[in-house]
């Protein structure tokens, strides 16, 4: 065993099961900044589920459904892909998939970011009250359903009924929208939050835009 391994930096997901890997992500000091990683998830579910320590963690490889559901503050990074709900009703902290993921990504979110390099399925941000969500491919159809608050921002297309039934929030579309659910309506973003969205997302190393579409409540 290396000294990476004996002092827990290195966990074996395949080896220990999901619940297990929570226990002893749980376990560790929040305020140790060093990452741990997390070797041959084989598509786990739940893993980082109900976490509340600012602690950076890092999975080689694809993961299941789930992902970080319920955390406050930790720093995850995906190397792979992401099944269903990554990012669910998280409160803080932040959600790297450098690949795609299934659908309802940032469902319930109240705070903190979810960011998916690649495309995205269906419901993206459904239900989120807060925090920002952005996808650097597409999204699939109804995103932002019966969305109460924060950002999503696709810097692909949206696929049909984008907006359905929106209360609050902004989803913001740089490329085009197959159609509008209902109570939403479609306009230019101005320069101050075309300003800003560009300031997000190159935070993440995306290229800025010149214009978005914004999307938002009828009543808007």
């Amino acid at each position: 065993m290396n000294t990476r391994e004996a002092n827990e930096s290195i966990i074996d997901v395949q080896e220990l099961g999901s619940r297990a890997v929570n226990q002893r992500l749980k376990s560790l000091n929040g305020d140790s900044t060093e990452e741990v990683e997390l070797i041959n998830p084989e598509s786990s579910h739940f893993l980082g589920a109900g976490l509340r320590e600012n602690v950076k963690i890092r999975i080689e490889g694809s993961i299941g459904y789930y992902l970080g559901t319920c955390m406050e503050g930790p720093d995850i990074e995906v190397s792979g892909n992401a099944g269903w709900y990554p990012g669910d009703n998280v409160t803080s902290g932040r959600i790297k998939v450098e690949g795609s993921a299934g659908d309802g990504v940032g469902q319930g979110l109240y705070g903190g970011h979810i960011v998916v390099r690649g495309n995205c399925g269906s419901r993206t941000g459904q239900l989120m009250k807060g925090g920002t969500v952005i996808v650097g491919g597409n999204s699939g159809f109804m995103t932002g359903l019966y969305a109460f608050g924060g950002k999503i921002i696709i810097l692909g297309n949206a696929g049909s009924m984008a907006g359905e039934s929106i209360l609050g929030g902004t989803i913001y579309i740089r490329g085009e929208v197959s159609s509008l659910g209902q109570n939403a309506n479609i306009k230019d973003a101005n320069g101050q939050e075309v300003k800003r969205i560009n300031e997000i997302i190159g935070d993440y190393g995306f290229s800025p835009a010149e214009s978005f579409s914004r999307i938002g409540p009828a009543a808007d």
